[in-house]
């Protein structure tokens, strides 16, 4: 957890956004995701989401639905994920999170998984579908563990319980901007945007970061105007999927481009461009 919490804290004191991203383990295959992570760790990632592939994954748009059925069907299980995270934890300092839902953890076990977490290096957990009265199991494992326990807000959460979930939450606190799924558009961005100013007003013991439907430096600059930062999933995944799904072998170029495309959702495509000249 120190290192997620130094990383985020390190972009407040630069004024900087944080910008998280997410990437489904053993998407698009098993040896493309740990190269995949090291691109999107040169583009300027803060911090990654490792999404542990599952059958029924409830918050997900098509994107990510598609990734993790692709995952399961080429064999990836949790063992595969956890070797990933070691071996990029190994090499990186950007801090991993992993994301995904409750029933595979409580079929492994919760403290077994959160203890074989933190030997991979992972600094923190995400589960979409775990609520605050369901939370405490995962959070006392994950804590004693020394990962952190993020929790998620939406638009319709009340004041009172962003409050809770505030003070519940370690790590950061989540802000889905949508209603919908993941990947869904971010509709009337005025609604999105007065959400993420009043979450502000009551997320005062975490970063609050935005996430959900974010797919370009512009989505990412205005829905972090209020936050502390951004979370990208389904417009990388997309990506991938765009560049694999082409019909040629993985090459350097297509590690290239994904590095690219991180670093222009972060900078823009006018500082990047400027980069390269």
């Amino acid at each position: 957890m120190q290192r997620l919490q130094e990383r985020l804290a390190a972009c407040v004191q630069r004024r900087e956004k944080a910008m998280g991203l997410f990437m489904t383990s053993g998407f698009p295959d098993p040896e493309s995701t740990l190269p995949i992570l090291r691109a999107m760790d040169q583009g300027g990632a803060d911090f990654i989401e490792l999404g542990m592939p599952f059958s029924d994954p409830l918050a997900e748009g098509l994107p990510i639905q598609r990734s993790s059925e692709r995952a399961l069907k080429g064999g990836v299980r949790m063992k595969d994920t956890f070797r990933t995270a070691t071996a990029f934890c190994a090499e990186s300092n950007t801090p991993l999170l992993l994301m995904g839902y409750a029933n595979p953890i409580r079929q492994y076990g919760i403290s077994a998984f959160c203890r074989d977490a933190r030997t991979a290096g992972i600094e923190g957990l995400i589960l979409a579908d775990v609520p605050l009265e369901e939370h405490l199991p995962f959070a006392g494992e994950a804590a004693a563990a020394g990962l952190a326990a993020v929790l998620l807000i939406a638009p319709n959460t009340p004041d009172d319980r962003i409050r809770e979930i505030d003070n519940a939450a370690t790590g950061f606190v989540y802000a889905v901007s949508i209603t919908g799924l993941t990947g869904s558009g971010l509709g009337a961005i005025e609604h999105v945007e007065a959400y993420l100013k009043r979450a502000r007003d009551m997320v005062r013991e975490n970063p609050l970061l935005a996430g959900f439907g974010i797919r370009t430096h512009e989505d990412a600059v205005r829905l972090s105007r209020h936050t502390d930062g951004f979370i990208v999933g389904s417009a990388l995944i997309e990506k991938v999927e765009t560049l694999w799904d082409a019909g040629s072998k993985p090459t350097k170029t297509h590690y290239e481009e994904i590095c690219r495309f991180v670093r222009t959702l972060k900078d823009g495509n006018q500082a990047v461009q400027e980069k390269n000249t």
